[in-house]
């Protein structure tokens, strides 16, 4: 993330003018990069679907519900009381923007969990299918759809047309009920030929490819974005032996090459020198106090209420208050729906660069160094919300 700032308009962009416009110049080259930032992005949502185990929440249903709740509930009210008094003056918003436009992007944008950061970080610290670690994942993949949704209304509203969003909330509850049942019991076919054969053969990865892309534009196209496409056919897609060579194919290429594209691209397009004033500076600083205050803290404070203990409560809330890459996106849909300013998608990025950030350090100092290999006991389904295990 930061790379791709250094690389954008706000440092080298202002050092070397010159250099910077012949590495990413305007026009079909950045076409070209975007497509394959996006691509990367779906794959890498697929993988990180494919890796996303639902047995261990079933038993933590409650606890999910009410930490993703207050991680969508908590930061609405808040973007919806700062977006009041950010609204006039065309300074963060279009002037086209009406104020329950402004309120409902503002909340999302605050909303959001970088899920695929997120991910990542349970996945360097041991956490891939801990009970911990899963139930992160799904409140931070429920709050995303959340997110998606709102979006979808505010572009909706910024169209003049309620049947956007209707489409993108019906249309992406269908495809993912369509795909957890039938979908899945189709796609168990994939999983049995690889078994068989013991490896993934080109035809197996071709009719996985054509299957992602596929339902990557479908997802794209009734309006909550491909990558929602992507994580719910991995999800569906057979585990085990085939999940795992599956991963072991796409993950070098996608993890070190296609995705980071992704943050070069939003880079390109943050000019940290629009935010040039003290009142710019006490907002971005107000903004970032409301958004940890209305993810991390409220996530926190729901999984006390539910009687998961204080270390594991704390850990939830630094990851979930993560934002990254799916934050990333969302702003440079507003920006590109002419919703945000460049001064406000500015703004943003500097608080999601921070989030993220503070993600891993806050987790390690009230969490992983405490865990030892004897913590990774069972939890009896009577107490599975009251407990989250720390894993070995």
């Amino acid at each position: 993330m930061i790379a791709g700032v250094v690389l954008g308009p706000s440092l080298l962009g202002r050092i070397a003018p010159g250099v910077q416009h012949q590495l990413f110049p305007p026009g079909p080259a950045n076409v070209v990069l975007y497509t394959a930032a996006q691509i990367g992005l779906v794959l890498y949502m697929f993988l990180i679907g494919l890796n996303f185990d639902i047995g261990l929440i079933k038993h933590r249903l409650g606890t999910a519900a009410a930490v993703s709740a207050a991680g969508i509930l908590t930061p609405l009210a808040l973007g919806a009381m700062i977006a009041m008094p950010l609204l006039h003056g065309g300074i963060y918003f279009d002037k086209s923007v009406t104020l329950v436009m402004a309120m409902m992007f503002l909340g999302a944008s605050i909303a959001t969990t970088a899920f695929p950061m997120l991910a990542r970080i349970i996945y360097e610290r041991g956490l891939s299918g801990t009970p911990l670690g899963t139930l992160a994942l799904a409140c931070g993949a429920t709050d995303d759809a959340m997110s998606w949704c709102i979006l979808a209304t505010v572009l909706a509203i910024h169209r003049g047309s309620a049947a956007v969003a209707a489409t993108a909330i019906i249309g992406g509850i269908l495809y993912t009920l369509l795909l957890l049942t039938v979908g899945r019991k189709a796609l168990r076919v994939l999983g049995t030929v690889s078994e068989r054969r013991n490896t993934i053969s080109p035809a197996v990865l071709s009719t996985v490819l054509i299957l992602l892309m596929a339902c990557a534009w479908f997802t794209d196209a009734v309006g909550i974005y491909a990558i929602f496409g992507a994580f719910i056919l991995g999800v569906a897609m057979p585990s085990g032996f085939f999940a795992q060579r599956l991963t072991a194919i796409l993950e070098p290429l996608v993890t070190t090459f296609l995705l980071p594209l992704f943050f070069v691209y939003s880079g390109l397009n943050t000019q940290i020198g629009l935010v040039n004033s003290p009142k710019l500076w006490a907002v971005t600083a107000g903004i970032l106090v409301v958004s940890i205050a209305g993810k991390g803290i409220a996530c926190t404070f729901a999984a006390r209420l539910r009687k998961v203990p204080f270390r594991e409560s704390v850990a939830l809330g630094s990851l979930m208050n993560a934002r990254g890459l799916i934050e990333l996106i969302l702003l440079n849909i507003g920006l590109q729906a002419g919703i945000i300013t460049p001064t406000l998608f500015s703004i943003l990025v500097l608080i999601a660069i921070v989030t993220t950030l503070m993600a891993t350090p806050i987790f390690e100092f009230v969490y992983g160094r405490h865990r030892t290999t004897a913590q990774n006991s069972r939890i009896e389904p009577e107490h599975a919300d009251a407990v989250v295990t720390a894993p070995t």
